[in-house]
């Protein structure tokens, strides 16, 4: 994270950089929970001998963080969000402590969906925090925000790998209750009451997801743009452990882990992305994320050794970054009522995105190889470009 952007000192604003410090923190809490059991897999699966649900979890907290964006980030535009922030994180200590005591397999299953449901707090406080800067400031404070979101996943993976190997994966889900809440006493503490965006019922709350997307091309835009990037990302974390695997490297997937590391770039240029969004507007940081992320698979393709993957990672992670807080600094402005439901709508069309984006991947791997990969992603990048490219 770039602290110095969050240290108070004599010209913060309004918003108060300590609570800018608090909400990044809590984001990162909230969104490490659907990361915990990605290298803990292997001791899960060792507890429960033969349980096939086991290989279940990750996809089943993902498809509760799914449903978590479509059905409880649009209540942050009808209940008052501070209440129901703290309401999801008091949720995750719940849902980590069954996960930590849970009997069998299923039982953590069925704990692993509520994770992915309260992690969605994290997509409560972006839009929260966007409602309360300042317009000419709102790109920097999403950026700050951003990169705790960002710390949350990169740190928690390696933080899991750790307390497992020394606690055992119990013990990591132990861990998540007083690191969920701390989460829940930060926002109760810090974040001011607010007040209902919207008198819609929760049907027509629901309903208005569609006249939103209809009536706000800008949205349609941003959403198409970072659900394409998202897409050439994805395709490369899903076959980059088989890719290293090949002859040419022979190399376990621990080694694709280390390239996570690679990924704090993407950390310190959020930030970055949103200072320069308020200075010269979003679509110019957008391109140049675009171009960074064209310009890593280019690399990827032509540049086939660990030195060119790892520089490659780092634009890549650079490219999709900036364009995310980029793009958030566009839709923020849009509805000033519907903060929630408008990042509902981006947010769950980058996760489709990541979704195609991965599953193309392996039939591009499946036919032609780390080549077709590239090649499809170099085209999903250039989808993007010309998402982004000013109508005529």
């Amino acid at each position: 994270m770039s602290v110095a952007t969050l240290i108070p000192n004599e010209k913060t604003d309004a918003l108060g950089a300590w609570l800018i410090f608090a909400m990044a923190a809590a984001c990162g809490i909230a969104v490490a929970n659907i990361y915990y059991n990605q290298p803990m897999l292997v001791v899960i699966s060792a507890s429960f001998p033969g349980r096939f649900a086991t290989g279940l979890i990750p996809t089943i907290t993902q498809l509760g963080y799914a449903a978590g964006l479509l059905l409880l980030v649009p209540l942050g535009d009808l209940l008052e969000r501070r209440k129901l922030i703290v309401a999801q994180f008091l949720t995750l200590a719940l849902a980590s402590l069954l996960a930590a005591f849970a009997p069998s397999a299923w039982v953590l299953l069925a704990a692993s969906l509520v994770l992915g449901i309260g992690a969605t707090a994290a997509q409560q406080i972006v839009p929260l925090a966007a409602s309360m800067a300042e317009p000419a400031r709102r790109g920097a404070v999403v950026g700050s925000v951003m990169s705790g979101l960002l710390c949350g996943i990169l740190l928690s993976r390696t933080l899991a790998g750790l307390v497992a190997v020394y606690l055992g994966w119990r013990g990591m889900f132990m861990l998540g209750v007083p690191l969920s809440l701390l989460g829940a006493w930060l926002m109760a503490r810090m974040l001011p009451k607010t007040q209902a965006q919207t008198a819609l019922g929760y049907g027509a709350l629901m309903a208005s997801l569609v006249h939103l997307w209809r009536e706000e091309p800008r949205l349609r835009q941003a959403t198409l743009t970072q659900g394409a990037l998202f897409a050439a990302f994805s395709a490369f974390w899903t076959v980059l452990a088989l890719y290293l695997a090949q002859p040419a490297f022979h190399l376990g997937a621990g080694y694709a882990g280390l390239f996570g590391v690679v990924g704090a770039a993407g950390v310190f240029a959020a930030p970055a992305a949103g200072k320069l969004s308020d200075k010269l507007g979003g679509r110019r940081v957008i391109m140049s994320g675009v171009g960074l992320v064209l310009a890593a698979w280019l690399l990827f393709v032509g540049w086939t050794s660990l030195t060119g993957l790892t520089v490659g990672v780092i634009l890549l992670d650079l490219g999709v970054q900036s364009a995310l807080v980029a793009n958030q600094h566009i839709i923020f402005g849009l509805r000033e009522e519907a903060k929630g439901r408008v990042n509902t709508l981006f947010m769950g069309g980058m996760f489709l995105g990541g979704t195609f984006g991965s599953m193309c991947a392996m039939l591009a791997w499946e036919r032609a190889g780390w080549q077709g990969v590239g090649y499809l992603a170099i085209l999903l990048t250039l989808l993007a470009a010309a998402a982004v490219m000013p109508k005529k």
